[in-house]
């Protein structure tokens, strides 16, 4: 059993929080050639976008992300009060020295000492860079995990879809291979009919006959295509039971087999091949566009 073939589209959403903090995180995907990733977040935690960015190429492997983070503030924010000593001592002397030195009355308190520039200074014991990228690291890793799960559904889906489209596709290159030897004997009783009619009697050289449809029919091959065809189809079934990333390997098949049908549609010179022709081309356009859907 291999792993499981994921589509690119997909949406996960999950949130976390500490006694500080709340990160809500929503990331969305769909198909893209490569892993195209757009991360829109608070400015102030912007210095763990690299972080963000990193966590996603662990879990996906292409697709355009949008990835949406919102903060809330939910707990008291810790202060705390410091008191600058020196600095105090400093004001308390120079007081002391303009009484001294003018004969002033020193009417200094100790709400004015407070309200002098510098004595106080209020700092936030914020979080530190580690312990935020926990909380979001959290909310981050559970929304992908969301996502990953419902890509991974999608995936299932697509693979049946594109099973059943290539079990058709094997269907109709039967019918071809089946309709060729009838449209050769067609041609012969076709030709043989005018020669007799043109020479008027039944003695018709049929070596002649036999080297005319010979021609006619090298035209008309189409079996190196059929077989080539067959072949695709199994590598195609093949790569989506291995699973993973096959995106690219399975868009690359598809239009290999899309070259196929062209060959067998521009040799058909018959309306019954050319309908199935069509009919493959049909469903090799529909492969083609749910594999862009594969990562």
């Amino acid at each position: 059993m291999g792993t499981m073939i994921r589509s690119m589209t997909g949406f996960g959403r999950a949130e976390s929080t500490n006694d500080l903090l709340k990160f809500t995180v929503e990331v969305k995907t769909v198909n893209h050639r490569y892993l195209d990733a757009s991360v829109r977040m608070p400015k102030e935690y912007s210095y763990l976008e690299t972080s963000v960015r990193s966590e996603l190429k662990k879990y996906l492997g292409r697709g355009k992300v949008d990835v949406f983070i919102t903060c809330d503030v939910i707990g008291e924010a810790d202060y705390e009060l410091q008191l600058n000593e020196h600095l105090a001592q400093e004001y308390v002397d120079a007081y002391a020295e303009l009484e001294k030195r003018f004969g002033l009355k020193n009417d200094l308190t100790v709400s004015r000492l407070g309200n002098l520039n510098g004595i106080f200074t209020l700092t936030e014991n914020s979080m530190d860079e580690e312990a935020v990228w926990a909380v979001l690291r959290d909310a981050l890793d559970r929304a992908l995990e969301m996502l990953v799960a419902a890509r991974t559904v999608e995936g299932g889906n697509l693979k049946k879809d594109l099973i059943g489209k290539l079990d058709e596709m094997a269907g109709l290159v039967d019918q071809i291979q089946e309709r060729y030897p009838e449209i050769i004997s067609e041609y012969k009783e076709r030709i043989t009919a005018k020669i007799a009619e043109i020479l008027a009697d039944d003695q018709v050289d049929q070596s002649r006959i036999a080297a005319e449809v010979v021609l006619y029919a090298d035209k008309l091959a189409t079996d190196e295509e059929t077989v080539r065809l067959k072949s695709h189809i199994s590598s195609m079934k093949a790569e989506l039971e291995k699973g993973g990333d096959v995106g690219r390997k399975l868009d690359f098949i598809a239009q290999e087999m899309n070259r196929e049908a062209n060959t067998i549609l521009s040799k058909a010179n018959d309306l019954v091949t050319a309908d199935i022709g069509i009919s493959l081309k049909t469903d090799i356009e529909k492969i083609r566009e749910q594999v862009q859907n594969i990562e």
